[in-house]
């Protein structure tokens, strides 16, 4: 089971992906692309990248808007290495679809 982080790792860790938040306990970051039709492949690609990890956040497609909202439901709902990994991989991904 995944070992939740304590306050000072979130908020070093949080330091390393701008746009990405804390709200209550979870991390979220929303995306703007150009078209519902990119916003749409970003959400595909996110989808491909939690099977990759086995870790899945809630997903919320928009019009032409992503938004993401993660914890660790394994660790009571805390925040764990597991959600950083999948923020960062996101990341990565999401410029290569326009996202700002």
């Amino acid at each position: 089971m995944p070992e939740p982080l304590s306050q000072k790792e979130i908020e070093d860790r949080l330091a390393e992906l701008p746009g990405w938040s804390l709200s209550g306990d979870r991390i979220t970051r929303s995306y703007r692309l150009g078209s519902h039709f990119a916003a749409t492949a970003l959400v595909v690609h996110i989808s491909q990248t939690q099977e990759e990890l086995g870790h899945h956040a809630e997903l919320t497609l928009g019009y032409d808007t992503v938004e993401l909202s993660v914890h660790t439901h394994s660790a009571g709902g805390a925040l764990t290495a597991l959600d950083f990994e999948l923020a960062r991989r996101v990341e990565e991904l999401a410029p290569g679809h326009g996202a700002q």
